[in-house]
């Protein structure tokens, strides 16, 4: 740990990174190693040379946007173009990886057996209905419907004597029933 701590100190010109201008500049800086004033002079040239070159950069870089923006403009190339395709470039990309054609598979696989499922389920509940209507229990419930229907419905014999005008419209139909008639059972489980 010693022979690191020294490695940094005996390498004090590294480039420091990105933040750790702050840090520097509280921290007393190791001293400066002696140069002759000739060097001193260039590296001062060298400094100012490498400012300038990146002021040009920084200059001829937002001289490209610019450009690039009034290219676009004459194109009719909108931000929302932009955003549309790379939406749909994107999309191709998802729906191109191998994540998604299995996810899309098993998917499938996955409606196919759910709608062979609710098929038998539909055929399973159509079989017990069809049960139902022919257990004896339901017979003799629909028997005894008939069987008051066709009492409650007027015969054939008393609608071609009596005259229609004759009836009362207000009198309800099951006041026209005996007292003693059958009432339908629900049925047995």
């Amino acid at each position: 740990m010693e022979d690191a701590e020294k490695g940094s100190q005996q390498h004090p010109d590294s480039i420091p990174e990105v933040g750790e201008d702050a840090v520097t500049s509280v921290t007393p800086s190791p001293p400066v190693p002696a140069m002759t004033e000739e060097e001193r002079q260039e590296l001062q040239e060298e400094l100012v040379k490498v400012e300038d070159e990146i002021q040009t950069l920084s200059q001829v870089l937002a001289a490209k946007e610019k450009q690039l923006a009034d290219i676009k403009r004459k194109l009719g190339i909108t931000p929302l173009n932009e955003l549309k395709q790379n939406i749909s470039k994107t999309w191709q990309e998802v729906t191109g990886s191998n994540a998604y054609r299995r996810t899309s598979e098993t998917l499938s696989q996955a409606s196919l057996k759910a709608t062979a499922a609710f098929s038998n389920v539909g055929t399973a509940i159509s079989k017990k209905l069809e049960d139902v209507r022919n257990a004896p229990t339901f017979k003799s419930f629909e028997e005894k419907v008939e069987t008051l229907k066709t009492k409650m419905s007027p015969s054939a014999s008393t609608s071609s004597t009596t005259n229609p005008s004759e009836q009362n419209s207000d009198t309800p139909a099951a006041e026209s029933l005996p007292e003693n008639s059958p009432t339908p059972e629900p049925p047995m489980n």
